[in-house]
């Protein structure tokens, strides 16, 4: 380490006075990440300027792996490790997983790490879509919106297909930390009047990307999770809900007919 004590405190005594409840941890990271005085300097301005800590790092701890992330993308959040909970039991080996609005591809990664899938990832923003070619074979992440961005040879083959489509309502996106509506893509956030909007989509078109027997698994809100099994039921599957108040996750699974 290069600081000393008396140093350390002070980054901890920055970091307390800008609002950061787990001051003595992030001071430990970016110590860490640092490599100089000048590049912790650097750092802890960027945190006390409301940057997230992820992206003031570069990676985002997510079930054990550290995902690279940059500045104006979507910080992985810990409850959506629910949805990769749910997903792992259906993807059998060899299984063709995509991992649609695939952010960094988090996701799509620690199913990855626990299952020998054939996996592809999709995202419509493009800065995303850049780290999680870091993060994913980059050969098999693609830029687009939704499906459009899939290659066509997968139509009919998918097995599992993950979604962290976004679902916060239009007007509550004034309401969420600064950390996310100040420094994370819209795009990313905002899921339309109800929250529901891009879900819908994501819903309605998956049959036709699913193989027999195919499971579609979407993370929602639990308030909103009675509209997104609504718009399972349209379009044909047949639905469970799980939810964890540990890590306050609601993940609507969908399965199609064999």
């Amino acid at each position: 380490m290069f600081v000393d004590e008396s140093s350390l405190s002070g980054v901890v005594a920055r970091l307390r006075a800008a609002g950061c409840v787990f001051a003595e941890d992030e001071a430990a990271l970016l110590v860490e990440a640092a490599d100089t005085a000048a590049a912790l300097a650097a750092s802890v301005d960027r945190r006390v300027a409301g940057l997230p800590l992820e992206q003031v790092l570069g990676w985002a701890e997510f079930r054990g792996l550290r995902i690279a992330v940059e500045p104006g993308v979507f910080v992985p959040r810990t409850r959506t490790g629910f949805l990769v909970e749910q997903a792992v039991p259906l993807a059998r080996a060899g299984a063709v997983v995509v991992d649609l609005c695939c952010g960094t591809g988090a996701v799509g990664a620690a199913l990855a790490a626990v299952a020998s899938v054939e996996l592809y990832a999709a995202d419509v923003d493009p800065a995303a879509v850049r780290c999680a070619r870091r993060n994913l074979d980059p050969a098999r992440v693609f830029e687009g919106d939704l499906y459009a961005a899939l290659p066509a040879a997968l139509k009919g083959r998918v097995d599992v297909l993950v979604a962290n489509a976004p679902y916060v309502p239009t007007a509550a996106i004034g309401t969420m930390p600064p950390e996310a509506r100040d420094h994370e893509p819209l795009v990313a956030l905002d899921g339309g009047r109800d929250g529901l909007d891009v879900q819908r989509r994501v819903i309605a078109e998956a049959p036709a990307w699913l193989a027999p027997g195919g499971a579609l698994l979407v993370e929602t809100g639990e308030r909103q999770a009675a509209g997104t099994v609504a718009a399972f039921g349209r379009a044909g599957f047949a639905t469970t809900v799980a939810r964890s108040d540990d890590v306050d996750a609601t993940v609507v699974v969908g399965t199609t007919p064999r």
